[in-house]
Order: structure tokens, then sequence, then C-alpha cells
């Protein structure tokens, strides 16, 4: 995904975005007329008129302060409802490119700096249309606007009123670019960073006390939040340097007024509250337009969250990765005599240098116990994200004699399903962690599954479906998890269900008990269900039809 594009995600539409920057011009143009109108009637009252002289200036200033507030107002529901709307279309569009990577084409970016790319990444990009371009538009009309009244009413203050909005811009923007143009660059990665960092202590705080290194976690926390600090300092350094200067060149607009317009009051035409409105003028214009540089800061981190949105949504999803393509079939293919075969099927992890399998050949048959097993990297969670279309393959993939490259990949999932080594469970309830798998599952059939996987006594003994199992799983054991994990795959009924490494997280006394658990509350009455079981630990011959050594 290109960065460009992102850019062009995030700012509304014109239909959308128009109706909140006219407003905002019409709340901005109010805030000169207000000054403008409020000299006026100042230095006119002084020449103490009638009273009907001053009517139409007092109606000005009262219209001016209302409009300017009420147009604000209106304003800011506009253009933030427009940004918000764009907003969720686009973090939906970004979701939608980031589910056929996942998981396994996502294994190169950390989970933290991820999230924070996901989130204030993706919220910084609301700045786009609120930060960036309504302010340079709105303020840009409003210098033309302001520039050409003056002119009007005396042509030299106009002209130096133009050249001082001018060397505000350059100056301002070449200072605040100096000063701060890397630090808001680097604003977001920073963050992303401090996130990351943030995010795995955290989830790791166990490991890290109990081999007494939370020290050394928390100053690589504290590091990465050092230099964020310093470089959202060093933006704000810079935002409040070009405000500064803009201001000094406010000031020096007015006595430029004030200069040409002095001599001018002989003129015909020309008068006392003319030359307080072409002094006090250019500091209502300044007011709106200093925003034009902090328009172009922002601009800097926008561009930077943008660019770091598009680096994890490729163009093209890597070929690795399986994805519906335009020959898929609606066809569905039935479970019913030889689930699945594979033959001569190799496959190879984004980025990887050589192949995690080669050559494999797998049949798998109604009721089939198939050990899958293995030295530590020899293929064996390789094997089970291929067979769950996570990872493409070279060779012959089949099921129920169709070839999967031809079928939708949920439909493939809704046939195989995998219990992974480390099941994710959410921080819910109990029931909400298996109504995952299924939404119209009664108590009763939850209460039944749980039963079947041996939980039943420990649910009752945590209160009930209701209790809470903490985040990633926290509250329950290694084995508990994968109980509950299993109970899921059963509620969602897959004809084919791989239980990768079941035991790796438990204790070795309980292993064997828990597998022997795990296969007889997998088969299904009818003896249909297939399972496959990945392990790096010896299992008896009688729970098991056949065997698959990798490597």
């Amino acid at each position: 995904m290109r960065t460009t594009e992102v850019l062009r995600l995030a700012q509304p539409r014109a239909r959308r975005f128009a109706p909140g920057a006219l407003l905002g011009l019409l709340s901005a143009l109010c805030a000169v007329g207000l000054i403008a109108t409020s000299a006026y009637l100042i230095t006119r009252a002084a020449e103490m008129p009638p009273i009907l002289y001053l009517n139409m200036a007092i109606v000005g200033v009262r219209a001016f302060a209302l409009g300017r507030a009420g147009f604000r107002y209106a304003e800011r529901l506009a253009s933030h409802d427009a940004a918000f709307r764009t907003l969720a279309t686009l973090r939906v569009g970004i979701y939608e490119r980031l589910v056929p990577l996942a998981p396994d084409g996502l294994s190169g970016t950390r989970r933290g700096d991820l999230l924070t790319r996901l989130t204030a990444d993706v919220d910084e990009l609301q700045n786009l249309p609120l930060r960036v371009v309504q302010p340079l538009l709105i303020s840009g009309a409003v210098a033309a606007t302001s520039v050409v009244t003056v002119w009007i009413l005396l042509p030299a203050a106009g002209i130096a009123l133009l050249v001082a909005l001018v060397l505000a811009a350059l100056v301002g923007t070449v200072v605040n670019s100096v000063v701060a143009a890397r630090s808001e660059r680097s604003i977001a990665p920073l963050r992303g960073a401090f996130a990351d960092e943030v995010l795995d202590t955290v989830v790791n705080l166990d490991v890290l006390t109990a081999f007494d290194a939370t020290g050394s976690r928390l100053a690589a926390v504290e590091t990465a939040d050092r230099r964020l600090t310093r470089a959202v300092l060093s933006s704000a350094a810079g935002s409040g340097v070009a405000t500064g200067i803009l201001s000094l060149l406010a000031g020096a607009a007015s006595v430029a007024a004030l200069l040409v317009g002095i001599p001018a009051l002989a003129t015909p035409g020309f008068n006392g509250p003319v030359l307080a409105i072409i002094a006090l003028v250019p500091i209502a214009v300044f007011e709106v337009v200093s925003s034009a540089p902090l328009a172009l800061a922002a601009l800097r981190q926008v561009r930077s969250s943008a660019e770091r949105v598009a680096s994890v949504v490729p163009d093209t999803v890597p070929t690795e990765i399986p994805v519906d393509g335009p020959g898929v079939s609606s066809r569905t293919a039935e479970p019913t005599g030889t689930v699945i075969e594979l033959r001569g099927v190799s496959a190879t992890w984004p980025q990887a240098a050589a192949p995690a399998i080669r050559g494999v050949d797998l049949s798998i048959s109604p009721g089939d116990r198939i050990l899958v097993t293995g030295a530590s990297g020899s293929g064996k969670t390789t094997l089970a994200h291929v067979l769950v279309r996570f990872l493409e393959f070279e060779g012959s993939y089949s099921l129920g004699g169709v070839d999967v490259r031809s079928l939708p990949l949920a439909d493939v999932r809704r046939v195989v399903g995998l219990s992974e080594q480390i099941p994710y469970l959410f921080d819910e309830s109990i029931r909400q962690n298996l109504l995952f798998a299924r939404d119209d599952a009664s108590d009763a059939e939850l209460l039944g599954v749980l039963e079947r996987v041996g939980l039943s006594g420990w649910v009752e003994g945590r209160g009930g479906l209701d209790a809470r199992v903490g985040e990633r799983g926290s509250l329950v054991s290694g084995g508990q998890a994968q109980r509950i994990a299993l109970a899921r795959a059963l509620l969602a009924d897959f004809p084919v269900l791989v239980l990768d490494e079941p035991t790796a997280n438990v204790d070795a006394d309980r292993a064997d008990a828990l597998l022997v658990d795990l296969l007889a509350a997998s088969a299904d009455p009818d003896g249909r269900r297939a399972v496959v079981i990945i392990s790096h630990l010896p299992v008896p011959d009688d729970l098991v039809t056949s065997r698959l050594r990798l490597g």
C-alpha cells in the first residue's frame, strides 16, 4: 500500500469536507470582521457623531461576534464528523487488507508496534483534514481577502500586509522545519517503539520477575519514553518559535500600516476610523494565518504515520500467503471418502530463504488419528498452517477430491480446524471464549462440551460460565487453556482437527493424561472426525492410527 493512497483515503470526499471548510472560513472571516468593525466603531464613536451613523457598526460587531462563535461550533461538528467517518472507513479498509496476511504474513512485525500502527498512527491520520488541509485553505482564503480589502482602503498598507504574510509563511515554515522537522517525523516510530516496550514488559512480567530482570526491562521502557518525550518537546519548541515569529511579524505589519497610514490622513476619503482598521486587521489576520506553519508541522507527523501504516499493508500479498483469487470456486467440498490428500507438498515461510517442509505425503480419512513428530524446526507447525491454509504450498493438496486452491479459504477452514500450541484466550468470561466458535450455542451446550473436555467440575468451582479467564488466559493453567481451546474447536464441529503441540505448556507428569483426554474428547459420536496430533513427545500406539515423521 502506498503512502499517497493512505493519505488519499484519510482525506474526506469533497461533499463531506466542503461544509466544514466553508463554516471554518466564515468563522475566520467573522473574526477578522469583528476586529475591523470594532476598530471602526470605537474610533468613529470618539468623534461623537449622531448615533444613526454608528448603528450599522454596532449591529456588525454583534453579528460578527455571534457568527464567529456560531460558525466555529458548526464547523467543529461538520469537520470532525467528516474526519471520523472517513477514519472509520480507513480503519476498516486497513483491517480488510491485513486479514489475508494474518497470521503468518505479520510475523515480522512486533505486536506492540503493530498495535500502535493500527491505533495511534491511524488516529493521527484524522489530522490531515482537521489540522492540515482545512487550516491551509482557510489561511490562504482569509489572507487573500484581507490583503485585497486593506489594499482597497490604502494600497500601500495592503502591500505591507502582503509582504508581512509572505515573510511569515517563508520564515515560519523554514524555522519550524529546521527546529522540529526531524523530531516530528520520528514521533510516530518512537511512539510505536515505546508501546512495544511497554507491551513486552507487561505481557512477560511474570517471567521477568522470576528471573529478576524487571530492572533492565524498565530501563528499556524509560529509555524509549525519554526518546519520545525529547521528540515531542522538540516539535513543541519548533511550533513555539514559529508562533513567536508570526507574532513579531503581525506587530511589524501593524506598525507598517501606521507608518504609511498616518501621512495618508490628509488624503480625502481616508480618516481616523479607516486608519484604525488597517492597523488592527493584521493582528486578526495573523491569528488565523498562524495555523499555517503548524499545519505543515502536522503534515510531517501525518505523513510519517501514513508511511508506517502503508508499510504494514503491502501492495501485494507475499506469495507464501494464500488469498482467494479470481479462480476460486463457489462450491464446497464435502468431507466424504478421503478427506485430505497431500502429495509432494513443500512450504516456505514469508521472507525465509528455504522451505520449512519438502515433499510431504499425507492422507487423512474419517476417524484417523495421525501423529506428526519431528525435531524442533522440522516443520510440524508449518504443516499445520498449510492444512488450514495459512501458508501457500507447492505440490498437491486436495480436500474431498477437490484442489484446495479452487476453494474459498473460509470453506477450507470450516472443514479443517486448528488448536494452536499457545491457544489465544480473550480477556472475557468462559462463555464468551466459547461462543466465539458458535455464537448461537446455548448454556446447556456449552456446559456439555466443557464436560467432554473434563472441565465441568472446574467451571462449577469457578462460579460458572461467567468466570473470567484473564488477559490471554492468565487465570488458567496451560492444560486448562488447551482444554478450553479444544472445547471451542468441538463447538465449531470441524471434520478435521489439528492439535499443534497440545501438551507443550503442561507439566510432564500430566502431559500423557491430558493427551489421552484430548483425543477421547475430540472423537465425535459417529467416529468420523479425523485428528492430526503434532507432538514432540512419545504417544502410545493405541492412541493413533498412523504416524508421520518430519525432518
